[in-house]
């Protein structure tokens, strides 16, 4: 009776360990609308229309373009964001960054060049990082996709 239900929970830890480990790519040149919500890393060369959600890290590179909020527990950016930004760890703003909107984190790094217009509060608590249970009640790497565009120049 009792080692059914660790076995079962056993099974819930080993693929919520999976989620977390995944790395998940928006490639320079594609545009994404719609919401993300992923238990892994994040990474954005492109450009995304909607919000970011992630357990884990978001990088945002020096290509890249958000118009929407980052909500994470690591980030890294580079590229522009236009929207708030969340981080409960360690947010780290690169020499080449623009950020257009509020900044809540624990801990912030800005190095020189970096720019953000909007409100910063820091070692304030970030609200716990919350995914939509979907109908069948598994975990789910993304929630949200109403269109990906790929293209080329």
């Amino acid at each position: 009776m009792f080692n059914k239900n660790n076995q079962v929970k056993g099974r819930e830890d080993k693929s919520s360990q999976e989620f977390i480990n995944s790395n998940n790519i928006i490639g320079k040149g594609s545009t994404f609308s719609g919401n993300i919500e992923t238990y892994g890393n994040l990474r954005v060369e492109g450009r995304i229309i909607g919000d970011v959600r992630s357990k884990s890290k978001v990088a945002v590179g020096q290509s890249a373009i958000i118009e929407g909020n980052i909500l994470s527990q690591v980030a890294e950016i580079e590229g522009e964001v236009k929207g708030s930004v969340e981080v409960s760890d360690l947010l780290i703003l690169k020499p080449n960054c623009s950020i257009k909107g509020d900044i809540i984190t624990n801990k912030l790094v800005v190095e020189a060049g970096a720019k953000f217009d909007g409100k910063c509060n820091m070692g304030k608590a970030v609200k716990k990082i919350e995914f939509e249970q979907s109908n069948n009640n598994s975990l789910s790497s993304s929630s949200s996709t109403t269109k990906v565009e790929s293209t080329t120049k």
